[in-house]
């Protein structure tokens, strides 16, 4: 359905913390010229906890829009209920979406029945595909590859997001659902690896920063180059780990800053990143061949 490279978009802010929709054009503008093949909008990294119904319609609308059919937008539209998570994907399947990429529900804690019911309601009132996405690491809740199995069997359910990281997911996801799903990689400092092993790509917070790197990294690994794949992704290890020198998206965000396509808004409880780590970060990118202009 999608696949390879694609960018866990952050949400461009003004200092006040309103929606800059001109910044979008431009980061839309960017990734299509890097050969980003998916912008996910209003992910963790989109800042989605702090996104309203309408601005989350006002941001997919906007990157659809900036898009014009370069790259295929796919809108963040989970919670931890599964009916706000139906009117959410209602929103961003009306904005144009392509598909919708839905988070586990965090902070409640659900069996794996649950998991499966909250999925099965979801695929069958969506009218757009669902992309699974699990991240226990930020949600406390593992949605086990016993489970994606089910689901796998359930018509509009597309692919999954496993932010777990390393290939063990991977490998056990194969021998149980063969082709059934895509499988995309959360985890850029495993994204290599994961994609070598049998996934289709990565839905990645370095892809922000280091996009065309980052396509062809996903391009080698893909076509069966894993030591091409490994040269790029060296140049891409420091960035992956200096990118979570705080919470995602903090870094990311002051990284995309300081490379003039945005400006420094961020919501609370998020905070600017601390002056401390900027060299640290701004040698990852030049390592990565980005340049910063602050």
């Amino acid at each position: 359905m999608f696949g390879g490279s694609m960018v866990a978009l952050v949400t461009p802010m003004n200092g006040d913390g309103s929606l800059d929709l001109e910044a979008l054009q431009r980061l839309v503008d960017f990734h299509a010229g890097a050969g980003t093949e998916a912008l996910v909008i209003a992910g963790t990294t989109g800042e989605s906890p702090c996104l309203g119904p309408a601005e989350l319609e006002r941001l997919v609308r906007a990157a659809v829009e900036a898009a014009a059919g370069r790259v295929p937008v796919i809108g963040g539209s989970g919670t931890n209920c599964t009916s706000k998570s139906m009117e959410l994907t209602r929103v961003v399947r009306e904005a144009g979406a392509a598909a919708a990429l839905v988070v586990t529900p965090y902070y409640s804690k659900p069996t794996q029945e649950g998991l499966f019911r909250h999925y099965l309601a979801l695929a069958r009132t969506a009218g757009l595909p669902i992309v699974l996405y699990n991240v226990p690491s930020r949600t406390a809740c593992d949605l086990l590859p016993e489970t994606v199995a089910r689901l796998a069997a359930v018509p509009g359910i597309a692919a999954l997001k496993e932010a777990v990281p390393g290939t063990e997911r991977v490998t056990r996801l194969r021998q149980l659902i063969g082709d059934a799903l895509e499988l995309y990689s959360g985890d850029d400092a495993t994204a290599m690896e994961f994609i070598v092993a049998g996934g289709d790509g990565v839905i990645s917070v370095t892809a922000n920063v280091a996009p065309h790197m980052m396509r062809g990294m996903c391009d080698a690994a893909r076509q069966g180059e894993p030591l091409k794949a490994r040269t790029l992704n060296d140049r891409l290890e420091a960035l992956h780990k200096a990118l979570f020198l705080e919470p995602n998206p903090i870094p990311v965000k002051w990284a995309v800053m300081s490379m003039g396509l945005i400006s420094a808004g961020i919501r609370l409880p998020l905070t600017t990143l601390n002056a401390r780590h900027h060299e640290p970060l701004r040698q990852a990118m030049m390592r990565a061949g980005v340049e910063s202009l602050s």
